[in-house]
């Protein structure tokens, strides 16, 4: 069984959209020193990311039973794009990071659900089965190649352009999409329209309410990992001798 075109080209638009994923994380040691911020400044550039996709996402995950999510997704993908180029070539300290890299919270929001989404409405049975597999495993190792892609860039032409490839994939996900998905007519829902933010059905179902906190739980360990990862290599490296020789590079630059 085949997968749609459909299907692949989110798969593929979605890999693309993460390149860029963890590329702040990989620059943070680096940011820290070029910035002086403080363990605090550094923590908020982090995790503003994080607190911006959990502000977003019910509300843009909620309107894809009401707009395309299509149309989200592109919107939220070209919100992506804009935020990393003005991470790397406009920021210039604490706040301004901090902005764009809320920015890019929102848009991760708007392209991960929805996505998923318009993913699903591709699809039936066990090629929707599938499909979301391939979702899943593009997200994941897109995710992980982010933080070698960022590293080598960071290394070769310095963090602006350790940015960049989270502006071009973002780019590249949205001429994938808009090529290769096909619009979805919204139905109207029989009976009465709920409201946006309705999550009592959710509460009531006792099962999906368990899965949903389980995730969140792994989810919020997991985000916490990645975020802090190589900033906290790097910081074993300069306090340790005999470090792995490019973790003590590293280490060494921000302290020049």
């Amino acid at each position: 069984m085949t997968l749609s075109r459909g299907v692949v080209a989110m798969c593929a638009a979605q890999a693309c959209a993460q390149l860029g994923a963890f590329s702040v994380a990989v620059v943070l040691p680096t940011l820290i020193s070029v910035w002086a911020l403080t363990n605090t400044e550094a923590g908020w550039i982090s995790g503003i990311y994080y607190a911006a996709y959990t502000v977003a996402v019910p509300l843009l995950s909620s309107l894809t039973d009401r707009i395309d999510p299509k149309r989200i997704y592109l919107g939220s993908v070209a919100l992506t794009a804009v935020a990393f180029a003005g991470f790397a070539w406009i920021a210039s300290g604490f706040w301004s990071a901090l902005a764009f890299r809320a920015l890019m919270g929102a848009g991760w929001a708007g392209s991960y659900m929805p996505g998923l989404k318009a993913l699903s409405d591709l699809a039936e049975g066990q090629q929707q089965s599938r499909a979301v597999a391939a979702h899943a495993a593009a997200v994941g190792v897109s995710g992980a190649l982010s933080f070698g892609v960022a590293g080598a860039v960071n290394a070769w032409l310095g963090w602006h352009w350790a940015l960049v490839p989270g502006a071009i994939g973002a780019t590249l996900a949205f001429v994938l999409v808009s090529i290769g998905l096909p619009p979805r007519p919204v139905s109207a829902a029989a009976g009465p329209r709920r409201a946006l933010l309705d999550f009592r059905p959710i509460l009531r179902n006792r099962s999906a309410l368990a899965y949903s906190i389980a995730y969140c739980v792994h989810t919020w360990e997991m985000s916490a990992l990645r975020g802090w990862v190589v900033t906290f290599l790097t910081f074993v490296a300069a306090q340790t001798t005999g470090a792995w020789t490019p973790l003590a590079r590293l280490s060494l630059h921000q302290r020049q």
